[in-house]
């Protein structure tokens, strides 16, 4: 089994986040960083000391098993009954499958937005 990687702040996720089409940031909870689109979180990090020391997002229902089998990821507390993981500092994912989970949690909230909605945040025409 590999070695787990060692993420220590997921800044490249959260700079990906913050680009996505129709993305915006806040902070809830106190404490964690939260990347929306049309009032629906697709990531969330929670932060210590301004750094993100986790990640979570929501995955697609027939991976969640598989992908909370992987070393350094869970499911995500309070979020798993929606198919979210929870990506700890140390985990088995490489960075771009990490890209591209964070993409794909993006993709599978906006396609739950109604159709006017997506247009005002950019998303469908």
């Amino acid at each position: 089994m590999p070695r787990p990687r060692l993420t220590p702040d997921f800044e490249a996720q959260r700079a990906l986040a913050a680009t996505l089409p129709g993305a915006s940031e806040d902070i809830k909870w106190g404490a964690d960083l939260v990347y929306s689109i049309g009032g629906k979180m697709f990531c969330v990090f929670l932060l210590d000391a301004g750094r993100a020391c986790t990640c979570s997002f929501k995955v697609d229902d027939e991976r969640f098993l598989e992908l909370t089998a992987v070393p350094g990821v869970i499911p995500a507390p309070y979020l798993a009954r929606a198919k979210w993981v929870q990506v700890g500092r140390e985990h088995g994912l490489a960075a771009a499958d990490l890209d591209a989970l964070v993409r794909r949690s993006h993709a599978l909230v906006a396609a739950r937005l109604t159709k006017k909605l997506q247009r005002e945040v950019g998303m469908a025409t």
